[in-house]
């Protein structure tokens, strides 16, 4: 393989480790995802796609998700499309040609997507942000995805206190928390005596997307798009269990 291509597929590593996270549900299995699909992209030829793309391409094709439920929403193909638009931020024609499908077909695909968002199975989430008005947009997504509010908590302490009386079904986090504390070492404290899916919304996903460390399935990065977030959480209620530390 070139110098150069190597040297684009390490750039985009930690944006296909973020997708492969997302489409499986959980770091283990979406870096195992990236891995098998680098062999893959080392022994084949260099197709006309750039590097970033190519490895979306690779983890589409290679990921075998569990059988479908029929309550399900949306589909594995809408689940792609949505991430890779919304999360990976592809345009709708570079995501059709990751997923080897034309323009036209792919808008029709992702139009149904966006719709079957709402249907899906409602959970109680616990919002740790410490920017009052950031909380507040938070909060109204999460209503506007059929969820209810567990509480929101601006400290950690405040956020370890509020797990431990809701029991919550997912979790939202900021890292950074001021004076607060830290939304990772929250985190951390509340998945020892509660498990539940966490997805973290930060400023600074490089600290999330190093592979070096038991990391997060889901990470959405600041200032997001309130599709984004909808995506990232209708993936984590129904893709699956995490790891995390």
């Amino acid at each position: 393989m070139p110098l150069s291509r190597r040297q684009d597929l390490i750039r985009a590593l930690p944006y296909a480790r973020r997708y492969a996270r997302a489409l499986t549900g959980s770091q283990p299995r979406g870096d195992l995802l990236v891995a098998e699909s680098l062999r893959g992209l080392a022994m084949a030829e260099a197709g006309p796609l750039p590097a970033r793309q190519c490895l979306y391409q690779w983890i589409s094709r290679r990921f075998r998700p569990a059988p479908a439920s029929e309550a399900e929403a949306l589909n594995i193909l809408e689940r792609k499309l949505l991430l890779l638009t919304s999360l990976e931020e592809l345009t709708i024609a570079d995501a059709a040609q990751v997923l080897d499908l034309g323009e036209a077909e792919a808008a029709e695909i992702l139009a149904r997507a966006h719709a079957g968002l709402r249907k899906v199975a409602q959970t109680s989430i616990l919002i740790i942000e410490d920017e009052p008005i950031i909380a507040m947009d938070i909060e109204d997504l999460v209503r506007w995805c059929g969820h209810q509010v567990a509480g929101v908590a601006a400290t950690e302490a405040d956020a370890i206190e509020l797990a431990r009386q809701t029991k919550p079904g997912l979790i939202l986090a900021d890292i950074n928390l001021g004076t607060g504390g830290d939304g990772a070492n929250a985190v951390a404290s509340i998945l020892r005596h509660h498990m539940a899916p966490v997805i973290f919304v930060t400023a600074y996903p490089e600290r999330l997307l190093t592979g070096e460390a038991i990391e997060p399935a889901f990470v959405v990065t600041k200032p997001f798009e309130p599709m984004t977030l909808a995506i990232a959480t209708y993936q984590a209620v129904t893709g699956g269990p995490q790891n995390l530390p």
